[in-house]
Formats: C-alpha cells, sequence, structure tokens
C-alpha cells in the first residue's frame, strides 16, 4: 500500500471523527455532557482532530506528488 493511500484513509477516519465530535459537542449544549464529556472537551477534541486531518491530507499530497 502507498503511502499517500494510507495518509488519504487517516485523513477520513480523522475528518469523520472530528465532525462527530463536532456534532457532540452542539447536542450536549452549555453545561450537558455527550458521551461522558462535556462541551469543552469536544470542541477541543474536534479541533485537534480537524488539524489532524488536515495534516494528514498535506502529507498524502506531499507523497502522492514524490511517488510520480
Amino acid at each position: 500500500m502507498k503511502l499517500s493511500s494510507l495518509f488519504h484513509w487517516a485523513t477520513r477516519i480523522t475528518g469523520t471523527l472530528g465532525v462527530a465530535a463536532l456534532i457532540g459537542a452542539w447536542i450536549a449544549g452549555e453545561n450537558g455532557t455527550a458521551l461522558g464529556f462535556s462541551q469543552a472537551h469536544l470542541y477541543n477534541d474536534a479541533i485537534v482532530l480537524t488539524l489532524l486531518s488536515i495534516s494528514a491530507i498535506l502529507c498524502a499530497l506531499v507523497y502522492l506528488k514524490t511517488e510520480r
């Protein structure tokens, strides 16, 4: 399996988890929880997962360029 393909799948997975964390934060409300996590925790998770997703897609683009 090529590294660009691996990073592409990592982007899909972390991006999906980031969106799920963001939706969970919206559902949790200001003082509530969703799945045992507070809204602030879920927002932080969404930020980190989105940044990981962006990083993985940049790595995929670099490896795709070098594989040619």
